[in-house]
């Protein structure tokens, strides 16, 4: 993912890695421990922990682009593919689209006319390959806080959608734009092959799906099923690189389509095990990718003495003014679209209403950069015209979107006040779980009906889903009634409470057993583990 630089000494290189990699260990849990305390963003954190790093004795890690983009890009965009929402991102089709495709095309081209204008040392394409590499937001920061400080369903989807799609359509740019390097830049042409390139790696996201789907199918062990769900956004993004297409757009379009069909692919147990796997393999990857982040600067500075401070000046202006100015304007404009148009995309046009000002500008400040933008900026080969000065705009603007948009994000949106969502999921997810324990109860009432040997099994199991089905009834009558903000229900907390202490004193007694030498620790864990599940479903202690 990165290499070692070590600054002096005779150190062996597998224990700097080792060293490194338990030091950034721990920087990312004590950001995550003080994120929590302190409401600041993780994210902003870590990237603020590594330039401190970066200016300390010791090794360094030196982004290595290809490295950043094989390994640590693929398995992020398939863990955020895995849990979104297939049928949302079809519903929002034309803004998605329009904000991963088009305005990243957008973005390039003014990133890269504004600044062949502004400074004519710097060719075309060079201009719209560094505005390639800065026109993709990373949701990665944007969403940890939306979602903490309650961003809408609909707004979180599409910068899910945005996240997931706009990679690909930047780096297939970027490779246009670099190509064109020393030739003439042909829009038609790079157009067409977008085109094409984004075309072939939707086509082999979705064989890598259909085949991976088929023996997943027929596999009903949870190591295996997890072995090959870690194998899969490698195996799509090489594939796709193999073919000369979108090995990005691969991986997204797999993840999609594998996270669509989980239920019917996945055992309970294999749904479980893949989704604390892949929180795990997230925490760990995007805490790194923040890190090496902030580490970059002593890099990006160390080829800008040759620049006068006016060009640097001109050059941060114009990429950040057509960055940070075009996303709202576009998403004003968009937002005004004809609903015949959304149609034409495949979206359902009843269902396409317009953003609101406030989720316009709630949008617009979800546009954080992150690691895509800085592996795109050191993608750029050496001796690439002006190569230093478009990296210092690259790392400029990640510098100013994450933790300039990252710190201000959270208080922006409850300024806001775009409604607080909770109330309608909770009284949603009430709903399906009523709908739920019916077919229950109507199938078992089916299978009494056909095998009446089974009725003494029966009557607790009914009793039981019964029980559930008033709990659940209750909750729905209770939430349709309420206004505002969720209702405190007395009962239902202090149930709450006593069946955490019910567990908890089940824990203890396993324990208590386990020490005396009546039950082996293979046991206590196969016990433990049913614990564990039923707490898993009790709201968090308040």
């Amino acid at each position: 993912m990165a290499r070692p630089a070590p600054r002096s000494g005779k150190e062996s290189p597998v224990l700097v890695v080792v060293a490194l990699g338990l030091t950034g260990l721990a920087v990312v849990l004590a950001a995550e421990a003080l994120s929590h305390r302190s409401g600041l963003p993780t994210s902003v954190l870590l990237v603020l922990a590594g330039l401190a790093y970066g200016y300390l004795p010791g090794p360094d890690l030196q982004l290595d682009p290809e490295v950043v983009l094989v390994v640590a890009i693929p398995p992020l965009l398939y863990a955020a593919a895995l849990e979104s929402s297939l049928l949302a991102l079809r519903r929002d089709v034309r803004a998605v689209v329009g904000l991963s495709v088009f305005l990243v095309l957008a973005t390039a081209l003014g990133v890269g006319a504004g600044l062949s204008w502004a400074l004519p040392a710097v060719p075309l394409a060079a201009g719209v390959a560094l505005g390639a590499a800065v026109a993709p937001p990373d949701p990665v920061a944007a969403l940890s806080i939306g979602r903490r400080a309650g961003l809408p369903p609909r707004l979180v989807t599409l910068v899910e959608g945005e996240g997931l799609l706009n990679d690909a359509t930047a780096l297939t740019v970027l490779g246009v734009a670099v190509g064109a390097v020393g030739g003439h830049f042909s829009l038609g042409h790079a157009l067409l092959e977008f085109v094409v390139t984004a075309a072939g790696g939707v086509v082999v996201g979705a064989a890598v799906a259909r085949v991976l789907g088929r023996v997943r199918a027929v596999n009903d062990e949870p190591l295996v099923d997890n072995a090959l769900s870690l194998g899969t956004p490698f195996a799509a993004y090489l594939a796709g690189e193999e073919l000369h297409v979108s090995g990005v757009l691969a991986v997204v379009v797999a993840g999609l389509l594998l996270g669509h069909r989980s239920p019917q692919l996945q055992t309970s147990g294999a749904r479980l095990q893949t989704r604390a796997v892949w929180r795990l393999v997230e925490f760990l990857l995007e805490g790194w990718v923040f890190l090496l982040i902030g580490q970059q600067l002593p890099a990006v500075l160390s080829g800008l003495h040759r620049y006068d401070r006016s060009d640097l000046a001109v050059a941060a202006a114009v990429t950040l003014g057509v960055v940070l100015l075009l996303r709202p304007l576009w998403l004003l404009a968009s937002a005004h679209l004809p609903a015949r148009l959304h149609a034409r995309l495949g979206g359902d046009p009843d269902e396409a209403a317009a953003l609101s000002r406030r989720e316009v500008l709630a949008l617009s400040w979800a546009g954080t950069r992150g690691v895509i933008t800085l592996a795109a900026a050191f993608s750029l080969p050496e001796g690439f015209p002006q190569r230093d000065l478009l990296l210092f705009c690259a790392y400029l603007v990640v510098l100013v979107t994450l933790v300039g948009q990252g710190l201000t994000f959270g208080p922006l949106l409850r300024r806001l006040r775009l409604g607080d969502t909770r109330l309608a999921a909770a009284l949603l997810r009430n709903e399906a779980r009523s709908a739920a324990t019916s077919a229950a109860l109507a199938r078992l009432d089916a299978l009494l009906a056909r095998e009446p040997e089974l009725a003494p099994a029966a009557g607790p199991l009914r009793r039981a889903t019964q029980a559930r089905q008033e709990r659940y009834e209750r909750r729905v009558d209770a939430l349709a009634a309420a206004e505002g903000g969720l209702p405190h229900d007395e009962a239902y907390a202090a149930g709450v409470r006593l069946r955490r202490e019910m567990i908890d004193a089940e824990r203890q007694e396993l324990l208590d057993w386990r020490d005396s030498g009546r039950l082996p620790d293979a046991d206590l864990r196969v016990l433990q583990r049913e614990l564990d599940l039923e707490e898993s479903v009790l709201p968090p202690p308040a």
